[in-house]
């Protein structure tokens, strides 16, 4: 016997068990689906359930307006109260704004307590300071309107101005 022919009767014998296999599971499969078909097919309800579950969305999409069922609990809030403005006295109002010019002295501004910087201003008198701290003034400095602060009050400003000058006689 060649070795040709031994290759041809082992490749022979392997092709035929490789047909009778398949053959085996078709034949397996058919008979499994014969026996299965009745009991779990696409017009049961158990098969639609099934199918529901597995294709249902992570979430739901509401219009305005549409009504929805909330499964977390609503927070309820309370409005706050409005803040009450309280008014700043004179010292408040210097001590947030103006020392920052009046302390140093930066931009002309004469320093609070330095009566020979403030005795001419003072002298011009209270309504004329009055009127340069709320509109602003330019001159031998710069003074911008309220201090460059105008979420004060003109009261406010006064006060910090009645200050600056009875620090500064």
């Amino acid at each position: 016997m060649s070795r040709d022919q031994k290759f041809f009767d082992l490749y022979s014998i392997v092709i035929g068990l490789l047909a009778a296999f398949a053959l085996a599971v078709l034949v397996l499969s058919m008979k499994m689906s014969d026996l299965t078909q009745g009991v779990y097919t696409r017009d049961t309800d158990e098969y639609q359930a099934a199918l529901t579950s597995r294709i249902e969305p992570l979430g739901q999409v509401y219009l305005p307006g549409e009504q929805h069922q909330s499964s977390a609990p609503v927070a309820v809030t309370v409005p706050e109260p409005e803040p009450v403005a309280t008014a700043l006295t004179g010292p408040q109002v210097y001590n947030s704004a103006c020392i920052a010019c009046h302390g140093p002295g930066i931009g002309g501004a004469p320093i609070v307590g330095d009566a020979a910087a403030w005795a001419p201003r003072i002298a011009q008198g209270t309504d004329t300071l009055n009127q340069h701290a709320l509109a602003g003034f330019t001159g031998a400095g710069y003074m911008p309107p309220k201090g460059g602060r105008l979420d004060l009050s003109d009261q406010e400003i006064l006060d910090a101005v009645t200050y600056m000058v009875n620090q500064s006689k």
